[in-house]
């Protein structure tokens, strides 16, 4: 090799790196152009191995293939089930590309979903439930804020993952955010102090629902008029805010998606979102808090389904069956809770706006026949465990309402138990009592009450059990109490 050509390779290698070092200036100037225009948001790699670190910094503009690279490797992390592995490797796609939406969504996914079902203790699975929350509101959102889909996905683990019952930790989470809640929404409401701040306590609660948890309190005074009233203590009422605030800053063509997430949290809201605690209570704790309906919310939904039934005609027929599905539940649950004039007009306006509400054998059903045969079917009418777990059902819940001083849903539940025994009593006239029969009403309540006031295993906590014996003017146990169905002794005595 002469000299020439020595010269010549060495002149090549110098002008590459007079190009790279100029390529990696106007990088950096196009960065600074496209960060203030907000084309793009460039943070820094952090905690990335130094080869990746190095290779980000030199490469600029090609972040996005690295992005791919790690993509393609978190891909195959998921189909081996090495679902901790890829909460770092998301972390740096994120934050190499913060606009590759698909990433945030997975990964959210991949904390509450498939990490927290790795651990049997309820505490560890609600923090990686907390955590997939806390990615998309904190970051991926705020980066994002057009993005439908990341509302969507929000509104999601509200509605799913933390509002219903599918995780066997369900409700510790519920719990759990209840009591985060119950410090910014005092008795579960958007008050006047939340919404217009005078006071210092009152301000902090309007900073920490801002800064914290990233809510405006304007959306949310207008999500509860137009949704509501709804529990803030409870996830769907936070599923419907974020999907809500999808549908106001979403791009116009995605509104459809979170349109549903709207109406289908609405109705779950109506079937089991109500207060968790009695408005008197401060304190939420896993003793005192329960799941109940939230029954006001009927009107709303019943609008909502009006709504969609005429705004979507390409589904119209599946809303209508959905319709139609939701208040058949409303109103047997109406019922249920004692509203009878509530139950009565819309078991009229069901008849009314469907006539083949009711299947032909069932032509002039009423609704008291209706309630009572709605929620044995429920349970599937023609098993008879399923019949008992049913009654035994009316009777715990009495139970329960007649420590929390509401004694009319007490008196109600006893009377719904009677009503379906004897429901049951008569479609069997006829039949081998001793195949089939239930024991009797007595037998039953006493059983249950005996299951609530074990000293030793009863389902309620021991401050209740006391409320409950004091109620039914039962003694103080002085051993642990028996529980076969009928047996007398104190409980069964009342």
């Amino acid at each position: 090799m002469n000299l020439n050509t020595r010269i010549y390779k060495a002149s090549l290698v110098g002008l590459a790196a007079i190009l790279f070092c100029a390529s990696a200036q106007v990088q950096n100037v196009l960065n600074v152009d496209r960060k203030e225009l907000g084309l793009t948001k460039l943070p820094p790699l952090e905690n990335a191995p130094p080869v990746l670190a190095f290779t980000t910094v030199a490469l600029g503009g090609f972040r996005g293939l690295i992005a791919n690279a790690l993509w393609m490797r978190a891909t195959d992390l998921q189909d081996q089930d090495k679902f901790f592995e890829m909460v770092q490797l998301s972390d740096w796609i994120t934050k190499l590309e913060p606009h590759f939406v698909t990433v945030w969504s997975v990964q959210a996914w991949n904390m509450a979903y498939n990490i927290s079902v790795k651990f049997k203790d309820p505490e560890d699975r609600w923090h990686w439930v907390e955590r997939g929350v806390q990615l998309l509101r904190d970051h991926g959102i705020p980066m994002n804020p057009d993005e439908t889909d990341l509302y969507r996905e929000l509104s999601w683990l509200f509605e799913h993952k933390i509002g219903q019952n599918l995780d066997d930790a369900h409700m510790r989470y519920k719990l759990r955010w209840a009591q985060e809640m119950q410090n910014i929404f005092v008795g579960g409401r958007p008050d006047e102090g939340l919404l217009h701040p005078v006071t210092e306590q009152d301000r902090e609660r309007a900073r920490k629902l801002r800064e914290v948890y990233k809510m405006d309190p304007a959306i949310i005074e207008k999500v509860d008029q137009d949704y509501g009233p709804l529990d803030w203590r409870m996830p769907d009422a936070h599923a419907i805010y974020w999907a809500e605030l999808g549908r106001l800053k979403g791009k116009p063509e995605d509104q459809e998606v979170v349109r549903r997430s709207i109406y289908q949290t609405m109705q779950q809201a109506c079937f089991r979102g109500g207060a968790p605690v009695p408005a008197s209570v401060t304190n939420i704790t896993e003793q005192n808090f329960m799941i109940w309906p939230n029954l006001d919310l009927v009107p709303k939904v019943n609008a909502a389904y009006e709504e969609m039934i005429n705004e979507e005609p390409r589904i119209k027929q599946n809303v209508q069956t959905a319709h139609k599905n939701f208040l058949k539940q409303a109103i047997y649950l109406l019922y249920e809770d004692n509203r009878m004039n509530q139950a009565s007009y819309w078991f009229d306006y069901l008849n009314k706006t469907y006539t083949n509400a009711f299947v032909r054998r069932q032509a002039g059903i009423t609704l008291d026949n209706f309630a009572v045969g709605q929620i044995i079917e429920d349970n599937n009418e023609t098993d008879m465990n399923k019949v008992i777990a049913s009654i035994m059902s009316q009777y715990d819940r009495a139970f329960q309402c007649l420590v929390m001083d509401n004694e009319d849903r007490y008196l109600n539940y006893q009377a719904l138990a009677e009503k379906i025994w004897k429901h049951y009593e008569q479609k069997i006239k006829g039949a081998s009592d001793v195949r089939i029969g239930l024991k009797s009403l007595l037998q039953m309540r006493n059983f249950v009450l005996n299951l609530e006031l074990d000293p030793v295993h009863g389902r309620m906590p021991p401050m209740a059990q006391a409320v409950l014996r004091t109620k039914l003017k039962l003694p103080t146990p002085t051993a642990p109490a028996a529980a076969p169905a009928g047996s007398s002794g104190p409980t069964a005595a009342q």
